[in-house]
């Protein structure tokens, strides 16, 4: 059951894995999906409800998983209440036991006769009402005092899916006239966002039209809005750490196909394929490195770069509707180790920027730890040999919330976008 193998702390890739969800037709793989997201997205405020369905609830058993898609069913698809309990009776009975399999029943055939009574109830906590856990609950309520409740309701959203066109390939405006039919794709085009494509509902990505051609690729709008602030200009230097699975390197390469070189470098190799698989599909060559972007000796040729993109791992707060499974992964104690890895990463490459070169810290987090107050402390540690370039242009206005202290937030739902954290830094002095 991937459900319980998320709630006991797997990856959710792994979660799948475990429970054989390759195995499925390739039908029953997106519906199996759609169940799996709903039952975490919404599996705190299901947890709620177990407390007033049941005398001994356990969320996190593989009965208290179970119930929680058996009451995503119910209360938020279309499926006829009899089928949902008869299917969830079903997996009870060949996941758990008989008495379990009663017990199921017993619990969904009572939400139905109650449920305007147990939803009412659950409303009551926070956790219930916002369906996320606790400590998140409170640290966005503390960084975000007046967006909060905004954030936490985009976090439980089902996203729409945001493409890039390759500009190289083909216009936005031609691709969605000569590949997207109107009527099964409901398409729009940001006029803000360049070369940004939005579908929704989302459609299965093996569906687009053109996609295996490298005519888009999947990219939400928060993160496309990074890399034109980097502002490349032919014959630059770049490096791109961080850089698997390869969004931002393609994007990079789109933008300025005449840099001088790009630098792709990532410290795991099975993600390093991934990102030369991504830049073959679209054409597209780059330097790709295998290397720890702290260790530089190991893989620097001493040459400085003029543009450096840090995508730095992060708590992923900001992308949470669109990876539920965050909310039961992530741990308060996660923020400040992030912290430390961001601060460490800064210092590590800060080194390898040309004076007169550009930093962009970017990062798919809500959290002041790893955004704003991280740049402070890394400015006020280097003042004298860094500035903050405040730029929040046209590719930015709009999207992201003018920020008093430094660089520029897009909070997650605004305008439909990830959550996503950008600060643009240039070295004034060569470091000692």
């Amino acid at each position: 059951m991937a459900v319980y193998g998320v709630l006991r702390g797997r990856s959710y890739a792994r979660a799948l894995n475990d429970a054989g969800h390759c195995r499925f037709p390739q039908e029953r793989q997106a519906l199996a999906s759609e169940l799996i997201q709903g039952a975490l997205r919404w599996q705190h405020r299901h947890a709620e409800l177990m407390r007033h369905l049941m005398e001994r609830p356990r969320p996190a058993s593989r009965l208290g998983a179970l119930l929680s898609v058996g009451l995503f069913q119910l209360r938020r698809t279309r499926v006829p209440a009899h089928a949902a309990v008869n299917s969830c009776v079903a997996a009870a009975k060949e996941l758990l036991s008989p008495a379990q399999a009663r017990l199921v029943n017993a619990v969904l055939r009572r939400y139905l006769r109650e449920s305007s009574r147990l939803e009412s109830a659950a409303d009551r906590r926070p956790q219930g009402r916002f369906s996320h856990p606790g400590w998140m609950i409170r640290s966005f309520r503390a960084a975000w005092p007046g967006h909060w409740e905004s954030i936490l309701r985009a976090g439980n959203r089902k996203p729409p899916l945001w493409l890039r066109v390759h500009q190289g390939r083909i216009s936005r405006e031609a691709y969605r006239a000569s590949m997207l039919n109107p009527q099964a794709w409901n398409c729009s085009l940001p006029q803000d966002l360049p070369n940004g494509l939005q579908i929704d509902p989302p459609k299965p990505v093996s569906r687009l039209p053109g996609f295996s051609a490298g005519m888009v690729s999947v990219q939400d709008a928060g993160a496309q809005l990074a890399v034109p602030l980097l502002g490349i200009q032919p014959r630059m230097r770049v490096l791109d750490a961080c850089a698997a699975p390869g969004g931002k390197t393609a994007q990079l390469l789109e933008t300025c196909p005449g840099m001088k070189q790009l630098v792709a470098l990532d410290c795991d190799a099975g993600r390093l394929d991934r990102l030369g698989e991504n830049l073959d599909r679209l054409g597209l060559k780059a330097n790709i490195r295998l290397g720890d972007a702290l260790q530089p000796r190991d893989w620097w040729d001493g040459q400085p770069f003029d543009r450096i993109l840090i995508d730095a791992p992060c708590s992923a707060t900001g992308v949470i509707r669109r990876h539920p499974d965050i909310k039961h992964l992530r741990r308060a104690a996660d923020i400040a180790r992030f912290a430390r890895l961001q601060s460490r990463l800064l210092q590590s490459l800060w080194p390898l920027l040309t004076t007169g070169g550009r930093l962009l810290y970017s990062v798919c987090s809500v959290l002041p730890e790893e955004t704003a107050q991280l740049i402070d402390g890394f400015l006020r540690e280097n003042r004298g040999q860094a500035r903050e370039v405040r730029r929040l242009d046209g590719s930015s206005r709009g999207w992201a919330l003018p920020l008093s202290d430094h660089g520029c937030q897009i909070l997650p739902g605004r305008r439909c976008a990830d959550g996503h954290f950008n600060a643009l830094l240039e070295k004034t002095a060569g470091t000692s």
